[in-house]
Formats: structure tokens, C-alpha cells, sequence
């Protein structure tokens, strides 16, 4: 089989159908499967899926208990591809369903592990670009991504890759974090990119902070090393300031007014302090709920899977 096509699907009854029947036709000359995967909605997507399962064989369907976020349904679909290459898609029909075709060429001529999409112009809200740039910016500097990469949702992963990724079983992966620990061998393609034909995005002030902070605390150690490079700064100035005060008392004579500095200086220290121990503490409360046992996801049912 040459095509795994993963779709999240979170309240898109009325998109989902459309979206596989626009598959099935395009892609009429490729074997390939469709994982659909029921993110906890609260309309009628887990009927229409139930529905769409049970007419084609190559459609598998998993549903999930209740909504445990795109990026946990994505692993789960991953867990369920068989196929050479893996095609995630979100369901609100913004990325044309023609352009698959595009990123398995791009993978298959210059032998990319991952081929990542980009658009012109990205008919998302400003809330949702200004996010998606201070993503980028921080996973540039966390993962060591290439600057000029746009991490999309609308990507192509080879197997040998998903084989790897899915391995692992931690309640917060991140998809990408996951791809830049097996593999640089990355590329980029142009795509088209469309309006949202129905609803709106699901993409909130709440799951941007709880990406950041999955982001941050889960895949690199390199703020608890800022974290340790700002201590030694800090130590050493105040050594530096302590020795200009002391010159500055003896060759003057006078004890040095120090009222102010000493409250500045318990004020920044005890700042600092309260910082290290929250960061400290995501990253304990992180392995803490790893560690106990936390569900990635929790299957519901399934259908052809």
C-alpha cells in the first residue's frame, strides 16, 4: 500500500464525508487507506464516520472516549497506517485533498523522510498565523529547525519514521518534536491553501499556552541550561558589583549606601528563585503524569482497524 491518509476529526460532520468522497476521486489511482480518527466531537462525526467505515473497506475508523487533542488522535491514526507513506490532513478542508499527490512526488524524487507544506498566502485568522509564528520562532530555537521550515499540520512522513515516532506512549507528544529526534532529512513543497469551508478553527488561547508549554518542557533540556546560564550571569555580577562596592568604600572611606541594592537584589534573587522552581516544577509535573500512567488515548471502538 502506498498511502496512509490520517485525519483528526473533531465536530465536522457536515465537512468529513465531502473531504474522504474528494480523496477516494483524486486519488482514485493510488492504493491507499484512510485512518479516521474521532477526536471525543460533540456533533454527529462519529455516525458519519461509523457510516463511511462501513461502506469502504479501506477506510478504518477509531473513535476516542473523549477528546484527548489533535496531536494525541494523530498518534493514534499513526498507530493504525500500514502503509510506505503517512499523510496527515485536518478535516476542515483547507488544504485540497489534489495536493497529497504533491508531497508523495516531493518525497519520492529527492527521497525526503518528511515533506513538510507551505502556502502563499494561508487563509487562517490572525490569532491563528500570529501562533503559528511564535511556534516556529520556538521550535527553531528548541529542536534546532531549519529557519525557513514552517512546521504545517498538512504533512507526509515516511514509514521507516512513523515506526519510530510511535514508539513513543507519553500523554503529550508533539508531533513534530517527535520527527526532529529520528530524522533531519526534511524537506518542503508549495501547496495550495483554502477557506475553511465550515465552522471555525478550534485553535484557542488555551491549547496555544498548552502547546507551548508541552513544547518547552517535554522535548529539550535547553531552558533548565538558560536556566543555569542566567544563575551563573547573575552570580557573577553580583560578585563584580560586591568588589566595585568594597574598592569604592575603601578608597573613599565611607561605608557604601547600600539600603537600595539590597532590596533590589533580594527583590531580582527571590524572582529568579520563584522562576527556576516553576520550571522546575512543569517539568516534574510532566514526568509526574508520564510517569502515572496518563493515557495517551483510550479507544472507544473501531471499525475495519
Amino acid at each position: 500500500m502506498q498511502l496512509s491518509i490520517i485525519i483528526p476529526v473533531y465536530n465536522s460532520q457536515k465537512t468529513i464525508a465531502l473531504l474522504v468522497q474528494n480523496i477516494l476521486t483524486v486519488l482514485a489511482a493510488v492504493e491507499l487507506e484512510i485512518v479516521l480518527v474521532n477526536d471525543g466531537s460533540s456533533d454527529n462525526s462519529e455516525e458519519v464516520c461509523g457510516q463511511l467505515a462501513s461502506q469502504y473497506r479501506n477506510i478504518k475508523f477509531i473513535s476516542l472516549r473523549r477528546n484527548f487533542g489533535e496531536f494525541n488522535a494523530v498518534m493514534c491514526g499513526l498507530n493504525y497506517a500500514q502503509a510506505a507513506f503517512s499523510v496527515i490532513i485536518d478535516d476542515d478542508f483547507q488544504n485540497p485533498p489534489v495536493e497529497i499527490l504533491t508531497l508523495l512526488q516531493t518525497a519520492q524524487a529527492k527521497n525526503y523522510d518528511v515533506v513538510y507544506s507551505y502556502y502563499d498566502q494561508k487563509q487562517h485568522s490572525i490569532f491563528r498565523n500570529a501562533g503559528s509564528w511564535l511556534v516556529n520562532q520556538m521550535t527553531t530555537w528548541l529542536l534546532d529547525k531549519p529557519k525557513d521550515l514552517y512546521l504545517s499540520s498538512f504533512k507526509l512522513i515516511r514509514r521507516e519514521v512513523v515506526q519510530e515516532i510511535v514508539q513513543y506512549k507519553g500523554p503529550y507528544p508533539y508531533i513534530d518534536g517527535l520527527l526532529f529526534r529520528v530524522t533531519r532529512h526534511v524537506g518542503k513543497v508549495k501547496v495550495s491553501h483554502q477557506k475553511r469551508e465550515d465552522g471555525r478553527s478550534n485553535y484557542t488561547i488555551g491549547k496555544l499556552i498548552s502547546l507551548f508549554l508541552n513544547i518547552l518542557f517535554c522535548y529539550s533540556p535547553r531552558p533548565l541550561r538558560l536556566l543555569t546560564l542566567t544563575g551563573l550571569g547573575l552570580l557573577l555580577f553580583s560578585i563584580s558589583l560586591t568588589i566595585i562596592e568594597l574598592s569604592a568604600s575603601i578608597l573613599s572611606q565611607h561605608l557604601p549606601a547600600t539600603d537600595h541594592i539590597v532590596w533590589i537584589t533580594f527583590l531580582g534573587v527571590s524572582g529568579f528563585q520563584l522562576l527556576g522552581m516553576g520550571m522546575m516544577g512543569e517539568y516534574v509535573g510532566k514526568l509526574f503524569m508520564a510517569q502515572s500512567g496518563l493515557p495517551q488515548y483510550v479507544i472507544k471502538s473501531k471499525q475495519n482497524a
